[in-house]
């Protein structure tokens, strides 16, 4: 391999959106504006007033 190359700025598609939290790229969730990733939502819903339901 060559030399490092920096990462590619992106302007659309799946890796623009990144996790408030943690900064992950990976399954963000964008609905409402919360723009979490999967884990760090399941952490933080029951405070942002979202109900858990079996």
């Amino acid at each position: 391999m060559g030399k490092y190359r920096p990462r590619k700025e992106r302007k659309h598609g799946r890796g623009v959106q990144v996790c408030r939290r943690c900064g992950s790229r990976d399954a963000v969730i964008q609905k409402y504006n919360l723009y979490f990733c999967r884990q760090c939502f399941r952490e933080v819903a029951r405070s942002l007033g979202f109900r858990i339901y079996s």
